[in-house]
């Protein structure tokens, strides 16, 4: 019974300091691996939402093309994930609300149909 607190403290220790370690270690490792992975022509999301191109590579930044012409600088920190590439799809023809007619969802912009 004289150890139940000093066991006790150091199961809290264990949970409250180790644990917390192990699962940051695991992220930047993560972190690093994303980093690595960065290549020219890779699609990505930044950690703001936006999704772009990999247009060239810095040692602490990078450059991503938004659209054809628009490139833009960004801290290499910022690339929170690497994006698989779009798949197009062929319009069914049928011209209605199909994924090639306007804007996104399938509506024109002005949002009549």
């Amino acid at each position: 019974m004289e150890l139940f607190p000093i066991v006790l403290l150091a199961l809290f220790a264990v949970v409250l300091f180790v644990l917390p370690a192990r699962q940051r270690k695991r992220m930047q490792a993560q972190a690093q691996a994303l980093q690595e992975s960065l290549t020219i022509g890779t699609p990505v999301m930044t950690t703001s939402g936006i999704h772009a191109t990999v247009a060239s590579l810095d040692e602490k930044t990078v450059d991503l093309e938004l659209a054809p012409g628009v490139v833009v600088t960004f801290a290499r920190p910022a690339i929170m994930e690497v994006r698989s590439p779009a798949v197009l799809t062929e319009d069914d023809g049928t011209g209605i609300d199909g994924p090639g007619n306007g804007a996104a969802g399938g509506r024109p912009a002005d949002g009549t149909l």
